[in-house]
């Protein structure tokens, strides 16, 4: 018999990987943390908070987070991050 793996609530944020260095962008919203995903390493689908759009698989996109608030990432299209300040996250 195999050992079951865990599974991790729905409501868990995952971990931050630490094999990708983010480089730190300051505007006029404050300091982020970015980090770009390959398009080979996009293996999920997320909502971007700019446009409301999905980001498919397999969409080269970025991941940000302000620091302290790695809980908090979001993933966004690569257009959308640029134009942020006139696509302010919705919620």
């Amino acid at each position: 018999m195999t050992p079951r793996r865990a599974q991790r609530r729905p409501d868990e944020a995952r971990p931050l990987r630490t094999d990708a260095v983010p480089v730190v962008e300051t505007g006029p919203d404050g300091d982020w943390f970015v980090r770009a995903v390959s398009g080979a390493a996009a293996a999920k689908t997320y909502r971007c908070p700019g446009c409301e759009q999905e980001i498919g698989i397999g969409t080269p996109h970025v991941v940000a987070w302000r620091r302290g608030e790695e809980d908090h990432r979001r993933h966004w299209h690569q257009p959308c991050w640029r134009a942020r300040d006139r696509r302010r996250p919705r919620g």
